[in-house]
């Protein structure tokens, strides 16, 4: 079975719906047709009816600021126009896909298009295959003639067959989900998860006067332990059940491992797993999939844009995601830009028209960034867009409908600007459905270092250097540092560590001097604070109050010295861990 899935050709899968269109056709040609007839891509011929390039949706929201010029599809040509024949492996496609960062493939003959293959296609194709194998284990394992249970890593029950019940008269609905030794306080299974060794042909009476032969074999998937799936019966018959099994499982396991290539659990390119943040995330991912306007705020540099972005890619939407930032556009553009304008409609204006962000983002996403600075005048017509759902360009008399969804965002305390009259109250409400506040970076310190390394690829690939080491003197004081531009400085920092380094490793005086400066200043304040506690209460004569002083200051050392790992505090110290959580929380220690 796992032969049939590496085996599968292109022409098998290849999609024979496609457009192409001439190089010298224009880029608003080419987005006519893909919205009329619901394709993402156009490919490109020249005049010799040769294919020399593909747009797709995606380049088009890379050029949105230039879509008012006649932009010929020529721009799109490449020279090494990847191609493949009907007769390639759908796995080789999948590869080269991954290898080159795109999302589809022209399949040509004799130097003619005959079909596409696109991401969508190969990874439905494994769902599907993935369904057709469950079924099909499933219908294995309800139909041997062997008694079997699979229970995980922590004896939880997640297989019992239908003779299994019959076996043990312990039904599917009582045992499934519930851990096997509260049935079973001596089962063979519960030893396996101990000693994690194959139990082979182990005699065993269920029941009077019935005998069987037990097989519990360990469960293990790339090196990891995961269960124990026990068989019950005859021992030729037991083998070959296991030796289908396995192939099923290694069938299994293949189309599991191809389809989590295509599938990531990130949110976005959201990086982070503080707690601060996955609750975000978490209403994001609610709210993605409704209509409803989002507000998302936070400081300068939190990521809003990225945040906003990972709403509507997960929104499931055909449309764009048309980013706007209202604090770049001139007030007297502001029309214009946002509902574009007819031919002729003042001095200066392009002869065809100009389509604005509204019908540019029409059903998809408009992200109007920095929100705070839209003027009142804007502020009103946005507001009777929102209601009406149509609007009509400068210069031009005829409605137009929109379905747009709005994103906005901004660095603001909006509801002050309400109170004193710089933003209207009727937007606020309306664009304010749901607000997700985005933690500043300060706030989630754990995700500095997972924020650092992925920087340091990311930024290595782009300037062509190799990845350094970075020292852990250096991450200690990035951790330590408090981030007033948030992810924005931190990843412009790394670049300038980056470009710095000429060895391999990045070392402490690389640093920004503000940064620290600043660093150094804080823990030369928390010293003070301290001692000039500490000098209070010697005068006191306090003795309680000074061995208190002592041992907060012990503690603030400790855990200075051991970037904050309480484990390790705590055997500085030599205490016990809870005391020393314990002892934080009296004193109020910040960690």
């Amino acid at each position: 079975m796992l032969f049939e899935f590496q085996e599968v050709l292109v022409k098998d899968v290849m999609d024979s719906k496609y457009i192409t269109l001439k190089e010298d056709h224009t880029l608003k040609e080419a987005i006519n047709l893909m919205l009329e007839n619901n394709i993402q891509e156009i490919f490109i011929e020249n005049r010799n009816n040769k294919i020399q390039g593909v747009v797709t949706l995606a380049d088009i929201s890379n050029v949105y600021d230039d879509l008012s010029k006649d932009i010929l599809l020529k721009r799109f040509i490449v020279n090494n126009l990847i191609t493949i024949s009907k007769d390639n492996r759908l796995l080789e496609c999948r590869d080269i896909m991954m290898e080159n960062e795109i999302g589809r493939l022209p399949v040509m003959e004799d130097d003619k298009l005959i079909g596409v293959i696109r991401v969508e296609q190969i990874r439905d194709h494994f769902y599907m295959n993935l369904e057709r194998i469950s079924i099909m284990l499933h219908h294995i394992v309800e139909n041997i003639h062997e008694a079997l249970c699979l229970i995980d890593k922590n004896g939880k029950v997640l297989i019992w067959n239908k003779n299994a019940e019959k076996l043990y008269d312990v039904s599917q609905e009582e045992i499934i989900g519930e851990n096997i030794r509260d049935f079973f306080p001596d089962a063979i299974n519960s030893k396996v998860l101990e000693t994690k060794k194959i139990m082979n042909n182990i005699c065993h009476s269920p029941k009077a006067d019935y005998r069987v032969i037990i097989n519990a074999l360990p469960i293990f998937i790339n090196d990891k332990f995961e269960g124990v799936l026990t068989t019950d019966r005859d021992i030729t018959e037991v083998t070959n059940l296991l030796n289908e099994l396995e192939k099923a499982n290694d069938t299994l396991k293949f189309l599991e491992d191809e389809v989590k290539k295509f599938k990531s659990d990130n949110f976005g390119n959201i990086i982070g797993k503080s707690p601060k943040l996955m609750e975000k995330i978490k209403v994001a991912r609610q709210v993605a999939k409704t209509e409803v306007s989002v507000l998302v705020t936070g400081e300068s540099g939190t990521g809003k844009e990225v945040f906003a972005r990972a709403i509507h890619d997960h929104s499931g939407v055909k449309g764009l995601f048309v980013p706007v930032n209202c604090s770049a556009i001139p007030s007297e553009l502001f029309e214009s830009e946002f509902f574009g304008y007819d031919q002729g409609a003042f001095t200066g204006a392009n002869r065809k028209g100009k389509i604005g962000f509204f019908e540019l983002a029409n059903n998809g996403t408009l992200f109007l960034d920095e929100i705070g600075d839209l003027p009142m005048f804007m502020q009103a017509k946005l507001l009777r867009v929102l209601q009406d759902n149509k609007f009509t360009r400068v210069g031009g008399e005829k409605f137009i409908n929109t379905n747009v969804r709005i994103i906005s965002a901004t660095n603001k305390n909006l509801l002050d600007m309400v109170k004193k009259g710089t933003f209207r109250e009727d937007l606020f409400y309306r664009l304010n459905v749901i607000e997700i506040e985005l933690p500043p970076l300060r706030k989630r310190r754990k995700d500095i270092i997972l924020l650092v390394y992925n920087f340091l690829k990311e930024l290595s690939k782009k300037n062509g250097k190799k990845i350094p080491e970075i020292s852990p003197e250096v991450l200690d004081i990035l951790k330590k540092y408090s981030w007033k531009g948030n992810i924005r400085e931190l990843k412009n920092t790394i670049e300038h560590l980056l470009v710095l380094s000429n060895d391999d490793i990045i070392h402490e005086d690389m640093l920004p001097k503000h940064i620290l400066e600043e660093v150094e200043k804080d823990i030369k304040s928390d010293e003070d604070i301290i001692e000039d506690s500490e000098e209070k209460i010697k005068q006191s004569f306090d003795l309680n109050k000074y061995l208190s002083n002592l041992e907060m200051k012990l503690i603030s050392k400790a855990l200075n010295k051991s970037s904050g790992n309480k484990a390790k505090a705590a055997k500085l110290l030599k205490i016990p861990r809870s005391t020393l959580h314990y002892k934080i929380n009296q004193y109020d220690i910040k960690e």
